[in-house]
């Protein structure tokens, strides 16, 4: 498509990227693919601690800019941006490969899988927790419901993201191409108690569900197992961000 104005141009570019705010954000991003950033902008109490970012900019040519914190909260959409914004282009969200997914479990690592998850913040409470216990995938389901890498994930995943690859699949179809390699895991209420050490014959890959509606019934049917957090209080249950951070962590004791 030919567009006129330069203008148009870059309007339609700057819709495809993504604003990364906060220092650990930025700083992965930085870490992992310095290219990925197109401008960045930050305040002055943040000026030492992003010369090397600004640094880095300047040898590609690409824009830096010390701003007040009423631009700063403009550019970012949101007064919660820690002092620093970086302007990047979004790594892709792939489609999940069975044969790739094969040769992941050969390492004996765990997967999760989010079915529907809507929220934003939880999808990137989530990837930090996945990021923090050492795990390096994620898989989506295509549902619509579905909620993408955006602005408000990245700000929750403290830069979670930019250690874990992203899969999208349709559930519950992909679990069957998925069985041989995976023991299948859903999350409910009523489930068996989730076990304080995993003892399985295949890695698990664990699925998480909407956060109101939960697991969709034909996914869970397609369940080798349903599991459940037991708790003794008052409250009848976690956040899934919260229930996620727990079974990761269970997943990848040794």
């Amino acid at each position: 498509m030919t567009i006129g104005r330069r203008g148009e141009v870059s309007a339609v570019r700057d819709r495809e990227l993504q604003r990364i705010c906060g220092l650990a954000a930025v700083r992965a991003v930085f870490a992992r693919d310095p290219g990925r950033v197109e401008r960045l902008f930050f305040e002055d109490r943040m000026k030492e601690q992003v010369g090397v970012f600004c640094r880095l900019l300047a040898r590609s040519r690409k824009p830096y800019r010390r701003v007040d914190d009423v631009e700063l909260a403009r550019i970012a959409g949101t007064i919660l941006h820690g002092g620093v914004v970086a302007i990047a282009r979004p790594r892709p969200v792939l489609d999940l490969d069975p044969q790739a997914a094969r040769r992941w479990a050969e390492d004996g690592s765990a997967l999760v899988i989010l079915d529907g998850i809507g929220n934003p913040h939880n999808l990137g409470a989530i990837a930090r927790s996945a990021a923090f216990f050492g795990l390096e995938r994620i898989v989506l389901t295509d549902h619509p419901e579905q909620a993408l890498p955006s602005d408000a994930s990245f700000r929750v995943a403290e830069g979670g993201f930019e250690h874990l690859n992203l899969y999208r699949a349709p559930l519950p179809a992909a679990l069957g191409e998925l069985r041989p390699s995976y023991r299948i895991v859903g999350t409910a209420l009523g489930g068996r108690a989730a076990p304080d050490r995993w003892a399985a014959d295949r890695p698990v890959a664990l699925i998480l569900g909407n956060e109101e509606a939960g697991l969709d019934p034909i996914t869970m049917a397609a369940c080798d197992e349903i599991l459940t957090i037991p708790g003794s209080g008052h409250v009848q249950s976690l956040n899934v961000a919260a229930a996620a951070a727990i079974l990761i962590y269970l997943l990848t004791r040794r």
